[in-house]
């Protein structure tokens, strides 16, 4: 009588007596997950349970959290440099005052950052 891994193409392997499935983690999900596809994985665990699950189940969960968490680098990246260039922000001003440049820059990065987390990670 096969079980139903079995059924569904899976093997096993045996190690000290014991039967253990054959499953490893694709290459692409062996990736890192950064910041903020973690803070998407909260949030749908803690907050949208049901889509968590839906995920989880497909296999899709690893692959959406690096998707998501691509895009907000990739959202950050170009919103912060739009926004440094429309107030002003530039390297002239980081040579001439440090403080102010970091300040106004630490300004942008949080607003932008607040931005992403709105539009991608809590909706």
């Amino acid at each position: 009588m096969n079980t139903i891994f079995e059924q569904n193409g899976g093997t096993y392997v045996q190690k000290d007596g014991y039967l253990y499935p054959n499953i490893t983690i694709p290459e692409e999900d062996m990736q890192p997950i950064e910041k903020y596809g973690w803070m998407r994985k909260r949030y749908l665990k803690e907050h949208r349970p049901i889509v968590y699950n839906q995920l989880v189940l497909s296999g899709k969960l690893f692959s959406h959290i690096r998707e998501i968490d691509k895009s907000c680098h990739d959202q950050m990246e170009m919103m912060v440099a739009q926004m440094a260039k429309a107030e002003g922000v530039t390297e002239k001003l980081k040579a001439e005052n440090q403080m102010e440049w970091v300040r106004r820059m630490n300004n942008i990065r949080n607003r932008v950052d607040e931005l992403v987390l709105n539009e991608l990670i809590y909706n």
